[in-house]
């Protein structure tokens, strides 16, 4: 009788093993299959939307996001949605109604980063305050009037070292300004007088050559539609100008 209660137990053990291994083996491939089936409704929906968007519409990626049922869509750096048979397209922000967590603009921000090191800083203006430790980049118009703002609110930041690159995109004569200036003797202290005082830099040179065409490849390159445009080291961005109060919070906030 022992013995058949010992053996009884020994079975009982290796089909409750068997159960488990079974079990786990029918969640493994429901797994699997969903990740297929999304996989593929992912490629139809890519297939079906693309040619809708545009002629030159290229389609980087869609996912399937965990709200509404809405996918993701992401061209060329920017986000829209659509349903599961691409039947319509959601364009604008998703935000979560309780926190006012954008979660578009968090993506977003995630596919513009840029990283700090990749920037050709030689094609820049450097000043540096004080120590210089903290770094950003400008992309600036010297005949941005929300730049000129920008550079009086710097004048209340230390500590700082910041690269200007002149983005001309208002008009003809934001290229010879400057470029007038990257001439000058010392282009820092040229860009920032007249930024901040309005003073002139004397006509350049006709030998000298100002990185204009770099910097316009540069800025259409990183999505730059409009200046200021900040860059951090972190890679992250801000699109026009923010006050010395603003820009040490950004500061402060980077690790």
């Amino acid at each position: 009788m022992k013995k058949f209660l010992t053996a009884g137990a020994s079975s009982l053990r290796h089909l409750s093993m068997a159960a488990v291994l079974l079990a786990s083996t029918v969640v493994g491939v429901s797994a699997h299959a969903q990740a297929e089936a999304a996989d593929s409704t992912e490629a139809t929906i890519k297939k079906l939307i693309e040619p809708r968007l545009g002629k030159d519409a290229k389609v980087d990626s869609v996912t399937k996001t965990p709200y509404a049922g809405l996918y993701e869509i992401q061209i060329d750096g920017d986000v829209i949605y659509t349903d599961a048979k691409a039947q319509y397209l959601f364009i604008g922000r998703v935000v979560d109604s309780q926190t006012y967590r954008d979660y578009t603009k968090e993506k977003i921000d995630s596919l513009n980063q840029t990283p700090f090191s990749a920037l050709p800083l030689d094609k820049a203006i450097k000043t540096v305050k004080g120590n210089g430790k903290r770094v950003i980049a400008i992309f600036e118009d010297p005949n941005c009037i929300y730049c000129k703002r920008l550079h009086k609110s710097l004048q209340d930041v230390d500590n700082i070292t910041y690269y200007t690159f002149q983005y001309n995109i208002l008009s003809p004569d934001s290229i010879v300004k400057s470029r007038n200036i990257w001439c000058a003797p010392n282009p820092s202290k040229a860009w920032n007088e007249w930024m901040v005082s309005g003073k002139e830099a004397p006509a350049a040179a006709a030998s000298c050559n100002a990185p204009h065409e770099e910097v316009l490849a540069l800025g259409k390159k990183l999505k730059v539609t409009g200046t200021p445009t900040i860059f951090f080291a972190d890679g992250s961005r801000i699109p026009g100008a923010v006050d010395a109060k603003g820009l040490e919070q950004k500061l402060s906030s980077l690790k």
